[in-house]
């Protein structure tokens, strides 16, 4: 493989030890900060800036986007609203199999895996959420809930914003798991990193007999070289030592939680192993895909949703279980880039929405209970969900409550009202 250098930063002689190291394009990018763009690729794991080594967070927030917009009609259902049923003649879910059914909205059956944490109070769902504006296109509208920053030409995510408000300059403050790409919310000045699995937070070429040899002659080859690839690099070394002891310990899930297969019950048992590390982790994001339903929705007996909302619930609920007492510090907030038309198509799917809902579970939580002003629904071909809830007004909650920040300074321009769904964090 090609490594690749700044054009400013001088040529250093190559070893087959970082013949798997790249230098992001992000690298290039914000670099007046010092270190404060800079991004390095060892392996599966992308780090960004400065050393590490942080005490226990009093906070952990696990942020899980659930790409390629959700179904919140779904997975929340208005039963109450008879508009629903008349949209969605083939697949709507019956009244009558809904799980935790108030006066107007209930679960889906396949979310039954949540439904003890819902009756303790650790789950909450927000309905009629979403952008200020309708947006449908994936890509802009991912970039600009994660920005939530309207009309800023900087590339900030509002994570980044968030975890910029301390003194702590350490990458390991910040995971992003999955893709092993950094995520936009987590883009910005401040430190962050990411990783496929926690087990790929490593450096090529370190592993086996000859791993303190390699080592030694990495140290030997950065540890004086004062460009920005190689304080960055320096900065690695410290980050994966931080996370060696929860890479090189037990990956069997605690209290016997039981995952199930797949990509996001994998990366919320690589979540659970950093929140039980302890290591001062604060924020957690995790992406899971496959929610661009066109087609196949399906019914109670077949589909995608009744799989995917079953996954979700399965993954959550073992992540919980995994945790333990550590729940009690622990935040998860689950949304989507938009929602999807009221009304069915002719595949037993729905073509891309506005408004959605949004999850909450754990620490701070008040629970139990459906939160958001409903607009009532219409059935016309290019109905929407409208959105009464800006996301922001959620998420903004949980920032102030959990970390006690100035939600403004986390969310630009925006100043709206709280909903009680997030109690403070206690002091």
């Amino acid at each position: 493989m090609t490594t690749s250098f700044p054009a400013s930063a001088p040529m250093a002689d190559c070893c087959d030890d970082f013949t798997r190291m790249r230098l992001s394009r992000r690298a290039l990018m914000g670099t007046a900060a010092g270190l404060a763009g800079a991004a390095v690729v060892y392996g599966g794991a992308e780090v960004r800036a400065s050393a590490a080594g942080l005490a226990p967070a009093p906070s952990v927030l696990v942020v899980l986007s659930l790409r390629g917009a959700a179904d919140g009609l779904s997975l929340v259902v208005p039963h109450a609203d008879p508009v629903y049923y008349q949209a969605r003649p083939r697949i709507a879910v019956p009244a009558d199999q809904l799980l935790a059914r108030d006066g107007m909205f209930g679960l889906h059956p396949s979310l039954a895996p949540l439904l003890p944490l819902w009756q303790a109070g650790k789950v909450a769902a927000v309905h009629a959420t979403g952008l200020p504006a309708p947006n449908r296109s994936h890509f802009a509208a991912m970039e600009e809930i994660e920005d939530a920053s309207a009309g800023s030409a900087q590339r900030i995510g509002w994570l980044n914003r968030l975890i910029g408000l301390d003194a702590i300059t350490s990458p390991v403050q910040a995971v992003g798991l999955g893709s092993g790409v950094l995520p936009t919310s987590l883009s910005g000045p401040a430190a962050a990193m990411a990783a496929e699995s926690v087990d790929g937070i490593s450096i090529a070429g370190t592993d086996g007999s000859s791993a303190a040899g390699r080592r030694a002659s990495l140290a030997t080859l950065w540890n004086k070289d004062t460009s920005v690839l190689g304080r960055a690099a320096r900065d690695t070394f410290a980050s994966v030592d931080t996370f060696a002891p929860i890479a090189a310990g037990d990956d069997t899930p605690a209290n016997g939680a039981v995952y199930p297969s797949g990509d996001l019950g994998d990366s919320l048992a690589h979540a659970a192993r950093i929140v039980r590390g302890d290591l001062g982790v604060q924020v957690i994001t995790v992406d899971q895909g496959d929610w661009d339903m066109h087609t196949g929705v399906g019914t109670l007996e077949w589909g995608r949703m009744k799989d995917n909302a079953g996954g979700l619930a399965s993954s959550l609920a073992a992540f919980f279980t995994d945790i333990g007492p550590l729940a009690d510090k622990v935040t998860v907030v689950a949304l989507s880039e938009f929602g999807r038309r009221v009304a069915e198509n002719a595949n037993y799917g729905l073509d891309h929405g506005y408004g959605n809902v949004m999850f909450l579970a754990g620490a701070g939580v008040v629970g139990g209970r459906y939160y958001g002003t409903w607009p009532g629904l219409v059935n016309t071909e290019d109905g929407d969900l409208t959105v009464t809830t800006d996301y922001r007004a959620v998420l903004s909650e949980v920032v102030r409550a959990r970390f006690s920040v100035d939600s403004s300074q986390v969310f630009p321009g925006f100043s709206g009202a709280g909903l009680g769904v997030v109690a403070p964090r206690a002091t």
